[in-house]
């Protein structure tokens, strides 16, 4: 059997997962943009890498007004939403050539929302051939890189755009 290294990955496990409020409330509020991962603030929204990644580059535009109502939302706030999502598509596009993208919006616990409380817009990069055997078989996904390094090239990135 070979065995499989993500040391990067235990920091992240080894850390508390319950938090008082709202982490798409609070994060902003902190002066930790790099800690927490936040890419870019616009406005009425913001981009942040998911913690929980689908793939590398996996983040989410989320606006900062606490709400769970995609209606509730200001034409403000949509029209920013989704132009943060096009450039964060521009800048993966531009730098991790993906073949394609999952966009959504996870409405509702049954939907698949983590955060239900606070809506935020999904943008996945995607590779022929990126799912593989490991989430079915061993209940694990693989990602090539941690955080940190993802974070740090996407920032870079994201200001060349």
């Amino acid at each position: 059997m070979e065995t499989l290294f993500a040391p990067w990955r235990m920091a992240y496990i080894a850390s508390p997962k319950e938090h008082g409020g709202c982490i798409f409330c609070d994060f902003p509020r902190e002066d930790k943009d790099r800690e927490r991962f936040i890419l870019a603030r616009g406005e009425s929204c913001f981009v942040i890498l998911n913690a929980f990644p689908y793939n590398p580059g996996h983040l989410m535009v989320v606006p900062y007004r606490h709400t769970c109502d995609y209606g509730s939302l200001t034409a403000r706030e949509v029209t920013e939403m989704h132009s943060l999502s096009a450039k964060a598509v521009a800048v993966m596009n531009r730098t991790m050539k993906p073949q394609g993208f999952n966009m959504g919006i996870n409405l509702g616990k049954v939907a698949g929302a983590g955060v239900e409380g606070h809506l935020h817009l999904h943008v996945v990069p995607r590779w022929n051939g990126d799912v593989n055997f490991m989430p079915v078989l061993g209940a694990t996904r693989v990602l090539p890189e941690g955080l940190v390094e993802t974070y740090r090239w996407m920032r870079e990135a994201w200001d060349l755009e």
